[in-house]
């Protein structure tokens, strides 16, 4: 993965990342996995009005960003504003426990092999009054999990999405949470204001021990809480809530269900007394199927977050977890330091 600290305003850390990958021989769209149709172009182009009443400040790094390329903002626009929207993209695993030994969040990031060395993980240091946080991505500006100087972690799972809608998409939303919320309620509240363009889960930790899955789309936000099978939410790239659509004949979910049923087991389990390390094994596919794909096909777990909020540690393995070990990771503080 590649890592970055960017410092200053959202147009100047969209700058310093796109000239430094451009100084590298780089460009962010030689490796679009799809093309820019015109049906892309115009759905990007009804989503802006979201970004420019909801998001201004990413408009204006993505237009850094841009400059820093070389390349057309629009371009840019057009590949995020529609990614998890058009066409549907399925993937990743995401949990969250809150329990007498602390409160832990961990996710695993499923994605496209051919795309791996492209992974980011980038570390945003803001003078223009946002969160300063940390956060892992595929896709450049927008964030897949992500923890702030708050305290709050938030991770997403794409789900199909049968009807997109102009609006913020997974990785942007997600975005938008990690720099302007402190705590589990505040997100959920911001979340519910939102135009969502995607559907998506949202698995959401904070410091206190707050912790909740936002299944979320178009039609609507649903809020899941511990519930009497222990202190633990989990999520993968199904809806369970009233949203739930049929899938389409042969859509590939990654074995969702499978990596659903492993995490709920587990933690209904062990989720009273789990600590860090458990999280990790969990992860690492040591308790039953999460991570364990035929890379040959193609996919594969890409990295592997597992963070202790209570004590501020956060680990990465940069790769798959079960033959990547996990390392140390910085966190931002308050003043956009290290913890």
């Amino acid at each position: 993965m590649d890592h970055l600290s960017l410092r200053g305003a959202h147009w100047e850390m969209g700058f310093q990342w796109g000239a430094r990958l451009a100084e590298r021989g780089r460009f962010l769209l030689d490796h679009v996995p799809f093309s820019l149709t015109a049906e892309r172009r115009a759905f990007a182009a009804a989503c802006r009005p979201a970004y420019e009443r909801d998001f201004p400040a990413a408009l204006e790094e993505l237009a850094g960003l841009a400059a820093g390329q070389g390349c057309l903002r629009e371009d840019l626009e057009t590949v995020l504003f529609t990614t998890y929207a058009l066409p549907p993209a399925c993937g990743c695993s995401c949990l969250a426990v809150s329990n007498g030994n602390g409160v832990f969040f961990g996710r695993n990031s499923d994605f496209l092999t051919a795309l791996e060395p492209y992974n980011s993980h980038a570390a945003y240091h803001f003078s223009d009054g946002a969160i300063p946080f940390a956060g892992n991505t595929t896709s450049f500006v927008q964030m897949e999990d992500a923890v702030n100087a708050r305290g709050l972690a938030v991770g997403l799972t794409s789900v199909y999405t049968p009807r997109p809608r102009p609006g913020l998409n997974a990785g942007m939303a997600l975005r938008l949470l990690a720099e302007t919320c402190a705590s589990v309620e505040e997100a959920l509240d911001r979340l519910r204001e939102l135009p969502l363009a995607s559907c998506q889960t949202l698995t959401l930790a904070d410091k206190a021990g707050n912790i909740a899955v936002a299944e979320c789309g178009p039609e609507g936000v649903r809020v899941e809480r511990p519930g009497p099978e222990g202190p633990f939410v989990c999520a993968a790239n199904l809806f369970r809530s009233d949203l739930a659509d049929p899938l389409p004949p042969g859509l590939d979910t990654w074995r969702a269900a499978e990596r659903y049923d492993t995490m709920r087991c587990v933690l209904e389990q062990e989720g009273e007394t789990i600590t860090l390390s458990g999280v990790q094994a969990l992860l690492a596919g040591r308790k039953g199927f999460l991570c364990q794909y035929d890379r040959s096909t193609g996919q594969d777990t890409v990295w592997s977050v597992a963070c202790d909020l209570t004590r501020r540690r956060c680990l990465l393995a940069e790769g798959n977890p079960g033959r990547t070990a996990f390392r140390p990771l910085a966190v931002p503080g308050e003043e956009g330091g290290r913890p």
